[in-house]
């Protein structure tokens, strides 16, 4: 039980991510996949045998996230930025049984990535925009990293950063980064060339735009354009 029990939970873990971040469909996000990877979950930690800490720490990670869902997706089904989502559409309940996890994800020596993402995602549910969030975010993105690299964990941290330092801090490193065949990497030069550079900031939103596959996020680029072209 204990030997096939990770290969379980990345199972869950990536079904639950093609959902949060669906590439099928033409739709940016997809409940149904979200919430049988928590109910299968919720098997999980209900059970003796394989109640562990990062059962509980996937659960509290996907509590976390599902808690944003009605803030995240417009009307039309165009994703909105974490920044200009309405905090009322926070859904309170799925936040604290997020906590409550966390918490049993605890109990135990073990740290793994679910847990340091159940912390990133913790602080996202923070409405306060404080130095204290955005550094503590920055920091366990840190620890994920060395766990376990990936261009998107890598992406957020170059976020964090601009966040808990400053633009110029955070593209220093952004463009360190190898990931020129991703249109999150050039959204996010677009975002940190903004108001330095508009029209590198243009440049790069554009390049984004021509990358994008689904018209959620094509649809989303073209209003960072848009606002972007009324600044210049």
């Amino acid at each position: 039980m204990n030997d096939r029990l990770e290969t379980v939970l990345t199972t869950l873990y990536l079904l639950f991510n093609e959902g949060y971040h669906s590439m099928s469909q033409n739709t940016a996000l997809r409940k149904d996949l979200c919430l049988e990877a928590m109910r299968l979950n919720y098997l999980l930690v209900e059970n003796e045998s394989t109640n562990k800490p990062s059962a509980n720490a996937l659960l509290s990670l996907m509590c976390f996230h599902s808690s944003r869902f009605d803030a995240r997706i417009n009307q039309t089904g165009e994703r909105i930025v974490y920044e200009e989502q309405d905090t009322r559409l926070w859904d309170e309940d799925l936040i604290e049984r997020g906590q409550y996890y966390l918490r049993e994800s605890a109990k135990g020596s073990e740290v793994s990535k679910y847990h340091l993402e159940a912390g990133i995602a913790y602080w996202h549910t923070h409405k306060e925009d404080s130095k204290e969030k955005w550094e503590s975010i920055l920091q366990l993105f840190n620890k994920l990293l060395q766990i376990e690299y990936s261009p998107i964990a890598a992406l957020n941290r170059t976020y964090a950063l601009s966040k808990a330092a400053d633009k110029a801090t955070a593209l220093r490193e952004a463009e360190k980064l190898d990931l020129n065949n991703n249109y999150l990497y050039y959204s996010l030069l677009g975002y940190l060339y903004t108001d330095t550079d508009n029209r590198k900031a243009l440049l790069n939103l554009e390049t984004a735009f021509e990358l994008a596959k689904s018209d959620a996020d094509k649809a989303a680029i073209s209003k960072n354009i848009t606002r972007l072209q009324n600044k210049m």
